[in-house]
């Protein structure tokens, strides 16, 4: 049944009214109490709906971190339409190929990066440009020009909010459709593990257009009426800065984050923040090692870890008491979903003929519940492959132990992490297979002290050509976002295959070759 109870636009005008004075975010820019996020919120709606903007509808978003997006993510909520964050370190090839897929009817951008927005837009349907920010800040002036709009669309829990694009083992961008129920159950899930209530002040330098950033720390934090403190860019000193200055009680960031806060600590002077405010820290992104969670206990912070995925948000957490005792693992099931380790063998097979995987067996993680996504955007074929009845294969393969508590162990899909982003190895040899000195490909993660993994790419130069590294880099920054360029390109004359063709990888790992 559709109702507006269900619609998580409505979230913000509850806050207004039961403490509307309460600090709500804070950003580069402005400091908003509840009733005035609302008030700019409901003013957003009004700006969107005069562009034209209505139910079913998507909204991109290709900002950096700042109050208007917020206000953007909930105001398409409040007319039933989908807000759409685009990674703003992409290149305007890859905005464009997203733009096309879910051909948004309007899209608000950073003023800086016009050239990018206008340059993705012409290859892409021309949808309406607001820009935002800037000497010319079309966003603001929008806003100043309507009168709030206080309407609620009614929607059902199944009703799409967001689509969030992640790219897969096609090398083309997959967008999973994240329904309202989703937001709900996530945020309810992040405040029985967090604690989060509204003395809580969380800090978010991870970026709005990923899912830990939005759906895991700003979202929850708006739901248990806290405050959020917005950061446009990560920087070890400025995250410390703002937890002395603002009393920030808690947050996130993915492991190669966390080192270098680390490191910044170690590097002295002892005290030279007031941290007394931190509940703890909070990782996720990729498996923490224990030497990191011990190191930040030395300095008498816990870093608790966990897992999740753009289809899910957060899946599972380890807790505060355990941080320590099971540092290595991303910890238990979250209280709202089903959480599963199942065989290799048998998940190829009907969920009802899964097997659960024994303790210390590896296996595939699979979930069910109210936190998973419809599917992805017209996808079928992909939507099926990850969608089994009521559950959801993660692709993440885990452990677990004799006490319930999940460990990774590797990855179904060809998939690795570096700095915080996903990369997928088929989207960057997609690109580079077009180069004219290119025969074949193949991308492989590397361990890195700073990013984690970088991508190492084989390559067998076309016939008469050579190896050039720099004109392959410029190649990629042409097309790819930087955080996807391999570190280094290696010549070989041939890649290992199976005998039915396939590339084998595993061969190729590790290799120690100059480039």
């Amino acid at each position: 049944m559709e109702s507006p109870v269900h619609n998580v636009g409505a979230w913000l005008a509850r806050r207004a009214a039961s403490g509307g004075d309460r600090l709500a975010v804070v950003d580069d820019a402005r400091r908003l109490d509840y009733r005035t996020l609302h008030e700019r919120t409901s003013r957003c709606a009004a700006l969107l709906s005069r562009r034209g903007v209505g139910r079913g509808d998507r909204v991109g978003l290709l900002l950096t971190n700042r109050s208007a997006y917020l206000e953007l993510v909930f105001a398409a909520a409040q007319l039933g339409a989908m807000a759409v964050p685009v990674n703003a370190r992409l290149t305007a090839r890859e905005v464009a190929i997203i733009l096309a897929d879910c051909a948004p009817r309007v899209l608000v951008h950073e003023a800086s990066l016009a050239p990018v927005a206008e340059k993705a837009c012409a290859g892409a349907g021309s949808p309406l440009r607001i820009a935002c920010g800037g000497a010319a800040d079309e966003y603001e002036a929008g806003l100043d020009e309507v009168e709030p709009l206080r309407h609620v669309e009614p929607v059902s829990p199944d009703h799409p909010m967001l689509l969030m694009y992640t790219s897969g083992t096609t090398g083309q961008p997959k967008g999973a459709l994240l329904p309202q129920r989703k937001t709900l159950y996530n945020s309810l899930n992040a405040q029985l593990f967090f604690d989060l209530t509204r003395e809580d002040r969380v800090l978010v330098a991870l970026p709005l257009f990923h899912s830990f950033g939005l759906s895991i720390l700003a979202l929850p934090t708006l739901y248990a009426g806290g405050s959020l403190i917005l950061q446009s860019r990560f920087d070890p000193h400025s995250v410390w800065q703002a937890v002395d200055r603002e009393g920030v009680t808690f947050f996130g960031g993915v492991p190669t984050q966390f080192q270098r806060l680390l490191e910044l600590l170690e590097a002295g002077p002892a005290g030279r923040y007031d941290l007394g405010s931190l509940r703890f820290l909070f990782t996720a992104g990729a498996a923490a090692s224990p030497a990191l969670v011990r190191s930040f206990q030395r300095h008498r912070l816990l870093l608790k870890q966990g897992f999740g995925q753009t289809e899910t948000s957060i899946l599972c957490c380890l807790d505060a008491r355990d941080a320590i005792r099971k540092a290595g693992s991303v910890g238990r099931p979250v209280f709202h979903a089903e959480v599963r380790v199942v065989t290799r063998t048998s998940v190829e097979l009907e969920p009802a003929d899964w097997r659960d995987a024994a303790v210390g067996e590896t296996g595939e993680i699979v979930v069910r519940g109210p936190i998973t996504m419809l599917g992805y955007w017209n996808r079928p074929e992909a939507t099926a492959q990850t969608l089994r009845g009521e559950w959801l294969r993660t692709g993440d393969l885990a452990s677990v132990d004799d006490e319930g508590f999940i460990s990774l162990v590797d990855r179904v899909r060809d998939m690795y992490v570096s700095g915080g982003e996903n990369v997928y190895p088929a989207e960057v040899e997609a690109v580079y297979a077009e180069h004219p000195a290119v025969a074949e490909i193949a991308v492989v993660a590397s361990p890195d002290p700073r990013w984690g993994e970088v991508g190492l790419a084989y390559i067998v130069p076309a016939a008469g050509a050579g190896l050039d590294p720099d004109a392959l880099r410029a190649w990629g920054r042409e097309r790819l976002a930087g955080f996807k360029l391999p570190k280094r390109f290696i010549e070989v004359r041939a890649l290992p295959r199976t005998p039915s063709g396939k590339i084998q990888k595993h061969r190729l790992a590790g290799a120690n070759a100059a480039g």
